[in-house]
């Protein structure tokens, strides 16, 4: 993450912000495009977009707490395969937020989604971009993945997951196919 000052202001006012109530309860985090998230182009560099959807994900961990039991752990947040969708681009000084929800998931992984929306001219919303990550939890000592359902537990929590959404099945098949592709050219 190379966004130190950014996590550092994440970290500090996460107690002053509500808890959010999982697993649906998505987080929702103000920026604003500054000169070192530029690209050639002047517009917000695509990287940063993956950056502060770090931040997101991070926020999440905290405002549920289940970053205590991560600590505790020595669980390592990992995320495995992500596509993300540019609409509109955000010029310097721009205000935008990004909402982090997770949609779904699986016995190891999760389904998140990253929506960055800004504001046009008029008032409207308008979606920069739309981001779909699968991600988990890594339990180095025991070399898996931590379930679901114990990440679940953990936020005292027992429910099943939603069925998948058609986008988010198809991303869910071409992480599937490049998966098998690369397992191929060994």
């Amino acid at each position: 993450m190379n966004l130190w000052l950014r996590l550092l202001w994440l970290l500090l006012t996460t107690p002053f912000r509500p808890k959010l109530k999982p697993p649906f309860e998505p987080s929702v985090l103000p920026f604003r495009v500054w000169f070192h998230d530029l690209d050639t182009s002047l517009h917000m560099n695509n990287g940063r977009y993956w950056s502060l959807m770090d931040l997101g994900r991070t926020d999440l961990m905290l405002r549920t707490g289940l970053w205590r039991t991560i600590l505790r752990e020595g669980w390592v947040p990992v995320v495995n395969s992500g596509m993300i969708r540019f609409r509109r681009e955000l010029r310097l000084f721009r205000p935008f937020r990004i909402e982090t929800a997770i949609l779904c998931w699986t016995e190891s992984w999760l389904v998140m989604q990253h929506r960055v929306v800004s504001r046009g001219r008029d008032g409207s919303e308008i979606v920069a971009a739309v981001a779909l990550v699968r991600a988990a939890l890594y339990d180095r000592g025991d070399k898996s993945f931590v379930p679901v359902a114990r990440l679940m537990e953990e936020m005292g929590l027992s429910v099943e997951s939603p069925p998948a959404s058609p986008e988010v099945a198809a991303f869910l098949a071409s992480e599937e196919a490049m998966r098998q592709a690369g397992a191929a050219e060994r």
